[in-house]
């Protein structure tokens, strides 16, 4: 195994290769988490792709870095810019592409241009640094060995109830991103979907005024019920694999293959009132009577 000033030294020799895609980490709040290596990149390319011109010109600018081509690639223009970014590569000039904050390629449409390398055979580098997911998980005090990654659900309603009920027994820790905005409506459908169970709220991360809550779901969604969200959120979900086993669903219970809505109407069915309904199909699932009462509102 070398050693570390071997690293060193190996790296001061190694240039910027021509006509090569480098994909750089940049920081997710902090400036001074920019590595010296991202720094020598950014510096020695000679195209920069992101996805905010603006923001990477003032990313630049900090670093005293100047007149370097700018391309903007984004998830509306990435077919045509890929393209672009492509022929530059083929004609041997060195590429960086950034994203505003953290690594490209992560829940990002970085992804695409990499297949695109890959199919036309240009090569493609990691400058490793920031990433929220990762860094959220090793704050989420939840188990790491094992993760998956979720990034932003979808808005439309139809895909987005698949796509959780696709991961409702999913034994692994959860990482989702979200954006102020939506984060209210976001716990209520996790809680819906997962029952209360653990779950850490990273926002701000560092910066200043991160604040790193570790809650559960069910005390998440009453507190922004008077709390305002702010910033961009990364929530760390706990298994299904943490839980405590009396707390895990059963495959075989009477309502598995029920709607929420079809779940309380059986329970009507027997000759109770709508709210005690609610109450005791809430009770089966793990979930607030409140929340299962404002979903079945919203219908």
């Amino acid at each position: 195994m070398p050693h570390f000033e071997d690293m060193i030294n190996d790296e001061e020799k190694n240039l910027i290769l021509g006509g090569t895609l480098y994909l750089v980490a940049t920081p997710i709040g902090n400036l001074s988490d920019l590595t010296a290596r991202a720094v020598k990149v950014l510096k020695e390319a000679d195209v920069i792709a992101a996805e905010d011109t603006r923001n990477t010109q003032k990313l630049l600018s900090m670093l005293d870095i100047h007149g370097k081509e700018l391309i903007s690639y984004y998830e509306h223009n990435k077919r045509a810019r890929g393209e672009v970014l492509a022929e530059k590569l083929e004609s041997g000039l060195s590429v960086a592409l950034v994203t505003d904050a953290g690594t490209p390629a992560i829940s990002d449409p970085g992804e695409d241009i990499v297949r695109l390398c890959e199919e036309r055979g240009i090569p493609v580098t990691a400058v490793p640094g920031p990433c929220a997911a990762i860094n959220a998980l090793s704050l989420s005090a939840l188990a790491t060995g094992r993760f998956a990654f979720e990034g932003f659900l979808t808005t439309n309603m139809g895909e987005r109830k698949k796509r959780l009920s696709e991961i409702a027994r999913e034994k692994r820790t959860m990482i989702f991103y979200e954006a102020p905005h939506k984060l209210k409506a976001t716990l209520s459908d996790l809680l819906s979907t997962f029952g209360d169970r653990r779950i850490t709220l990273c926002r701000e991360m560092t910066k200043r005024n991160e604040e790193i809550l570790r809650t559960t779901l069910e005390k998440a969604v009453t507190l922004y019920e008077t709390v305002a969200p702010r910033g961009e959120y990364v929530l760390v979900l706990e298994g299904e694999d943490a839980l405590p086993e009396e707390s895990k669903p059963k495959e075989d219970t009477w309502y598995a293959s029920l709607s929420h809505e079809e779940h309380v109407l059986a329970y009507e069915s027997r000759g109770i009132s709508r709210m005690d309904a609610i109450k005791a199909a809430a009770k089966d699932l793990g979930v607030a009577k409140s929340v299962l009462y404002k979903e079945l509102q919203a219908k």
